[in-house]
């Protein structure tokens, strides 16, 4: 425990037979689960972790943390509909068996997915065990060994001591990120996190593709956990999810750590146009859930008109273009509908932006 609450950290790994020991061994003693989702590794992953699993076991039971369930009072039924949502909803993740024998004293859970669903998919199935047995902080380790467990602590502390819905590391804001972050990975991460501040919300935060995070337990049952992006744009996902359920945020400074433990099995230039895809699907999400459905802002008008007249400026422009590059002369007609539009949507794109960073603001701690 830390400081009198409970602390579990996921670990989604796949083919991490030769690092997960060593990620195990190096967890902090105030973790008090430590939930192995091992994503269908062909290789001995999941017998590593067993042996592990039998050899904590000789140390002496730990602190019991059975299940959460919800007693039925006079005033409890929104309680009790929420909870029968949850255990229907175990339908949605990737199937799973939790293999130990005394998953409630065990301090290492292992989960076995029986199919590979992604890094997001193992994510959102430690998320969910954690979320049934009611745990304060749940923290994200990978099973490659890159993260270090020294600074676990400090990820964990804003959620147990100051109720920070989830806390994220960045790397780029580390003195030696630019000497030890490959060249491509960072340019890709800038490319990434610019686009996540639009389709988030969150407009100060930075290095959205770490991994290393912490969350509270009211955020994780704020959110849909099974409908968390399956693959590596999870991060990205996760915060307009968070975004949505207006869950605050904060960063805290992580040292980058490369060549130790194993090589990524991230394809950046294959990871970020499929990110991109997701992000702008997921900047309309947020629009029209958060700023419609449930609670109309100007922003939307604003945003919605930037598109629209971006979009019907088009045709015009392309007159405009066609008409310098062959010499000819251009009507006046098209010329001043281009320059109405183009600024106007202008103009609302950027009093758009302003409101959503404004409204935002709170939310960053």
């Amino acid at each position: 425990m830390l400081k009198g609450k409970t602390v579990a950290v996921v670990v989604p790994c796949y083919n991490e037979e030769s690092q997960i020991g060593f990620v195990i061994d190096t967890m902090p003693d105030f973790v008090d689960r430590i939930v192995v989702v091992n994503d269908h590794s062909p290789d001995r992953t999941a017998e590593v972790v067993k042996e592990l699993i039998a050899r904590d076991r000789t140390k002496g039971e730990g602190r019991r943390i059975p299940p959460h369930k919800v007693e039925r009072t006079r005033w409890n039924e929104a309680e009790l509909v929420l909870q029968e949502e949850s255990e229907r909803e175990m339908a949605h993740y990737v199937p799973s068996e939790v293999v130990n024998e005394h998953p409630g004293t065990d301090r290492i859970i292992l989960i076995n997915n029986l199919r590979n669903g992604g890094v997001g998919a193992g994510i959102a199935r430690g998320y969910k065990w954690c979320q049934d047995h009611a745990i304060d902080c749940t923290a994200v380790m990978a099973g490659d060994g890159q993260m270090d467990p020294h600074e676990l602590e400090s990820i964990c502390l804003p959620v147990i001591e100051e109720g920070i819905d989830y806390v994220k590391g960045n790397r780029l804001i580390h003195r030696s990120a630019w000497l030890v972050i490959p060249r491509v990975r960072f340019f890709g991460n800038s490319i990434l996190s610019i686009l996540t501040k639009l389709a988030s919300g969150y407009w100060r935060v930075s290095d959205t593709q770490t991994g290393y995070t912490a969350i509270g337990l009211r955020a994780m049952q704020a959110i849909k956990l099974h409908r968390i992006y399956r693959s590596y744009g999870m991060p990205n996902d996760m915060l307009v999810k968070l975004n949505i359920a207006q869950c605050t945020l904060r960063e805290v400074e992580i040292k980058p750590v490369y060549r130790v433990g194993e090589q990524s099995k991230m394809k950046v230039f294959k990871v970020i146009p499929r990110v991109s895809r997701l992000l702008i699907k997921s900047f309309f999400i947020r629009l029209w859930r958060k700023y419609l459905f449930k609670d109309f802002h100007p922003l939307f008008i604003f945003y919605n008109y930037a598109i629209v007249a971006g979009l019907i400026t088009l045709p015009y422009a392309w007159k405009i273009g066609k008409a310098f590059l062959t010499g000819a002369n251009v009507a006046t007609e098209p010329l001043i509908a281009f320059l109405f539009l183009a600024t106007s949507s202008f103009q609302a794109l950027i009093f758009a932006m302003w409101m959503d960073m404004q409204d935002n603001e709170r939310l960053y701690r």
